[in-house]
């Protein structure tokens, strides 16, 4: 099992975020080959560290080689050039994690 986990600050823009997150991202984000399962989960609390985590999506895939296969492909790629449009809603990119 492989996993992207993408961490998304609080939003400068909740509606306008969450708007475009569902109706525009998570639409492109579910035509990523391969893909086995995905999950999208909003921060409640955080402890240890001051970054202010809003949401978390995983996305998740049968094993590395696959994961980063998906990552080769135009669909993902449509993914992450639609970040564009994400970030007038945030403050900075999300941080995104691979593992295993």
């Amino acid at each position: 099992m492989a996993k992207m986990m993408v961490m998304y600050d609080q939003p400068k823009d909740k509606e306008g975020f969450e708007k475009h997150y569902n109706e525009v991202h998570i639409p492109l984000a579910e035509k990523v080959p391969n893909l086995k399962g995905a999950k999208v989960q909003h921060v409640l609390q955080t402890m240890n560290t001051d970054q202010p985590l809003y949401m978390i999506a995983e996305l998740e895939f049968e094993n590395p080689e696959v994961l980063q296969q998906s990552l080769a492909s135009p669909e993902f790629q449509q993914v992450q050039g639609d970040l564009r449009n994400l970030m007038p809603f945030l403050t900075k990119p999300p941080v995104v994690a691979l593992v295993d």
